[in-house]
């Protein structure tokens, strides 16, 4: 069975009843032009009770100050991921100029060491290291059959390491007759150069040489009366077509 209340006179009015009743007493109140002081009593007494969610202030307050933290934090995240973004950005910036100045310094590097290998290529010098020439060119004399030197002989003990004067390539390695064992090469600017009386040889037909590269060993091989290295300078590989060696090394920026 279900109970209900009595709506007896000794029942107290609700208070949501008061209110209703306070709320319409003021608004009668109002539109008749007529605020009695008695009002006050009934409202003040019913806002007494009233708990914060009955008036909604405090919950508004605590609502807009949460707010505010919030949004403070929001911009403060943004703040710092906008710093760490510029961070990044600066970085990756000098990594990028640091490579751009690394690759500056290779490519010059790699210039540099390619314009002074070029140099060495075309550079000469001469066939014995530190030695003198011994004998001048077109020295006459009964030990050539021609009547005169066709080259230059430059000193040089046995066993005397013989290098190319320049870069070239080799055109005739072996036996010469008179010359003994000697080398004719091909330079790159077109002419010749033989090298002769060899005790040994280090190079073969084909091979490239470079400007100090060792291609023999001095001796006393072929026509010889004793160890040195006979030099010539030709305008071909053959013999008889020589030109002075002197003036073909000086030209060419040796000291000789």
């Amino acid at each position: 069975m279900a109970f209900t209340r009595a709506t007896g006179k000794h029942r107290a009015p609700s208070r949501l009843a008061r209110r209703s009743a306070g709320f319409a007493g003021v608004a009668t109140l109002a539109t008749t032009g007529v605020i009695g002081t008695l009002a006050s009593p009934a409202l003040a007494a019913d806002t007494e009770g009233a708990s914060p969610e009955d008036t909604g202030l405090t919950q508004v307050v605590l609502d807009e100050s949460l707010t505010d933290r919030v949004d403070e934090q929001a911009a403060a995240q943004e703040k710092a991921a906008a710093e760490e973004a510029a961070r990044v950005r600066a970085a990756a910036e000098a990594k990028r100029k640091a490579e751009a100045r690394a690759k500056e310094i290779r490519e010059a590097k790699e210039r540099a060491a390619r314009e002074a290998e070029r140099k060495r290529l075309a550079s000469f010098q001469l066939p014995v290291a530190g030695s003198y020439v011994s004998t001048g060119y077109k020295t006459g004399g009964s030990l050539w059959s021609s009547g005169s030197h066709s080259g230059i002989d430059f000193h040089a003990a046995y066993g005397t390491k013989v290098v190319s004067v320049g870069s070239g390539t080799v055109v005739e390695a072996g036996w010469g007759g008179a010359y003994g064992n000697n080398i004719v090469i091909r330079m790159n600017d077109g002419t010749y150069t033989q090298y002769g009386h060899l005790s040994a040889l280090t190079v073969s037909v084909g091979e490239k040489v470079t400007p100090g590269e060792q291609i023999g060993i001095s001796g006393s091989s072929g026509n010889s009366t004793g160890p040195h290295l006979h030099f010539e300078a030709r305008t071909t590989a053959e013999y008889g077509s020589d030109i002075n060696p002197i003036s073909y090394l000086r030209a060419r920026g040796v000291n000789v």
